[in-house]
């Protein structure tokens, strides 16, 4: 059951945004998510929250600048996904800019697993490294901390996920979500982070005399993969996270991008002049993670540190092989998945585990995702990773936090998960082969006996009605002018249409013909191929559909209601 819930706004507030300029539903959008006035959605370096308020920024800093200066040799260890390419060529550049030997490795997610492990760590120090730099993760990385303390090699740990009760005894840990860090926004991806720390190490070497407001490095340039990481990583898009990705989006627009960022452009056949939020989450990020989840990382942060054309054409082409694979390997197992589904009663359901031995590690967190929103359950799909071992990736809905969800399943059935991590919404585990069927009974009965029980009924935040005269061109226009992504969703607006003429398309989208107070609109309903009813109360975003050199409002349909 899917029940359309219309969002709460001042019609105060509203009505003094349409004073400011902005069109009647836009006024009302925005109200609806605590904007006040014009001046709360300015892109300003100057709203930015200071450095020195991210608590291990300063103490991070002085440790990097005593190692450059010390000509230590720094390596960075990154994460397998867009959010830890991004941080470890922010720190790559930044680093290097400052003046710093450094270098990176990111782990084989199919052969050390995630994160500062000890077998990363001795790998790290047969590369001779003198400190170890975290980007996007180590706050779960005790036992690696640990070893590089052995070997005599500190670690800064730079992070932005939720820590657990013991912390790694590193040197430094720079993470929002640190117990006593009372840094206003906790929402930072892990390249924000990493960026932040960079501004502090600017500032500590100001401090130092090595530069002054002329001669120190532009960390600005940066801000276009600050903002891909931090859309790509779904984190809440708060003001600090607004004003990161609008300044990224103004570079990829002017063309004083990335030779990468420009190249993964390129080869999507998108314009970078005309470079919206969704491009960075739904055409660039899946080409950098496709690197991650089928193979090494390394062509996805070669490809964002190239400094020629030539270099970023060469590793784009790459990264976009690696996603067509991807979207290969999606396709067969969501199938196997929709396979499996039909020998369900999900309405008896609070929970879903899934696993077919053909399926691949690095896909299933894409089809755990899948299910998790066509089926409105917390999903948790698992590969087979050998030694008796299965690998699983999860992903849940608002008010089930997964992550504690595993953790009461460890406490339930000790042993049952060998090791796990994530947060509210995403999370990753291990368990023994043959007690699948067991950690799928346990986390059913953890999850049921946790929540609500109308936590599992879809329940779809909107914005209201719109009358057929608003839904033009200029509308849009305003609309696609902000920032939206997590916690600052873009509109999603509900009528009730008659359904004049539908048909699925190859590929299985519904293409709908809707009849709205006598004015006619185009619609489209993705990855839907089931009818809806003659006369349906939709959930949609207007959108321009320029085909053939025409442009013309289509509607976006995202849920029925009922």
């Amino acid at each position: 059951m899917t029940r359309f819930i219309t969002r709460d706004y001042s019609p105060a507030i509203a009505a003094h945004l349409q004073t400011e300029g902005f069109p009647e539903p836009l006024a009302r959008v925005l109200a609806a998510r605590g904007i006040e006035s014009a001046y709360d959605l300015k892109a300003d370096w100057r709203a930015m929250l200071p450095p020195e308020t991210l608590m291990g920024t300063c103490a991070a800093a002085q440790h990097l600048a005593d190692a450059i200066e010390a000509r230590k040799r720094i390596m960075i260890i990154a994460d397998y996904d867009c959010d830890g390419a991004t941080a470890c060529a922010v720190a790559l550049k930044g680093l290097r800019s400052m003046g710093a030997c450094v270098d990176y490795l990111v782990p084989d997610r199919f052969v050390y697993g995630y994160g500062l492990t000890p077998a990363i760590v001795d790998l790290a120090a047969e590369k001779k490294a003198e400190l170890i730099l975290t980007v996007d993760n180590g706050m779960a990385s005790i036992d690696g901390v640990l070893e590089a303390k052995k070997l005599g090699i500190d670690v800064i740990i730079t992070d932005h996920h939720l820590p657990a009760d013991t912390l790694p005894a590193a040197a430094c840990i720079v993470n929002p979500n640190t117990p006593g860090c009372n840094f206003p926004s906790k929402n930072l991806a892990g390249v924000g982070v990493m960026f932040y720390v960079l501004m502090a190490l600017r500032a500590e070497f100001r401090k130092r005399g090595r530069f002054d407001a002329k001669t120190q490095p532009r960390l600005d340039s940066l801000v276009d993969l600050v903002a891909l990481g931090t859309v790509a990583d779904v984190v809440k898009l708060d003001r600090n996270n607004r004003i990161l990705v609008q300044q990224g989006l103004c570079k990829v627009r002017s063309g004083h991008t990335q030779p990468g960022l420009k190249a993964l452009f390129e080869i999507a056949g998108r314009p970078s002049a005309q470079a919206r939020v969704r491009d960075f989450g739904f055409v660039i990020a899946p080409r950098i993670n496709a690197a991650g989840r089928l193979d090494l990382m390394t062509a996805g942060i070669e490809c964002l540190m190239s400094e020629t054309n030539e270099e970023a054409q060469h590793y784009a082409k790459i990264l976009d092989d690696y996603n067509r694979q991807r979207r290969e390997l999606e396709i067969n197992m969501q199938w196997d998945a929709a396979m499996i589904l039909n020998q369900i009663d999900v309405t008896k359901r609070h929970t879903l585990a899934l696993f077919e031995p053909s399926w691949h590690q690095g896909i299933v967190g894409l089809v755990a995702s899948r299910i998790k929103e066509s089926k409105h359950r917390p999903t948790i799909a698992f590969a087979n990773a050998g030694d008796n071992e299965l690998k699983g990736s999860g992903r849940s809905i608002e008010g089930v936090h997964l992550r504690d969800m595993l953790d009461l399943v460890t406490k339930t059935s000790p042993g049952i998960i060998k090791k796990f991590g994530g947060h509210a919404m995403a999370a990753g585990l291990t368990i023994e082969a043959n007690r699948f069927e067991e950690f799928a009974d346990v986390f059913e009965k953890v999850v049921a006996n946790s929540c609500d029980e109308d936590v599992f009924e879809r329940h779809v935040l909107i914005d209201g009605e719109l009358q057929p005269r608003d839904i033009t061109p200029s509308l849009v226009e305003a609309i696609n002018s902000q920032i939206w992504g997590q916690g600052f969703l873009p509109p999603l607006f509900a009528n009730e249409f008659k359904v004049l003429h539908q048909t699925v398309l190859k590929g299985g989208h519904l293409k709908l013909t809707l009849d709205l107070q006598g004015y006619r609109f185009n619609g489209i309903f993705f990855r839907r191929s089931a009818e809806v009813g003659s006369v349906a109360r939709l959930a949609y975003r207007p959108e321009i559909n320029e085909w053939m050199g025409q442009r013309s409002i289509q509607l976006v349909i995202e849920q029925v209601e009922g």
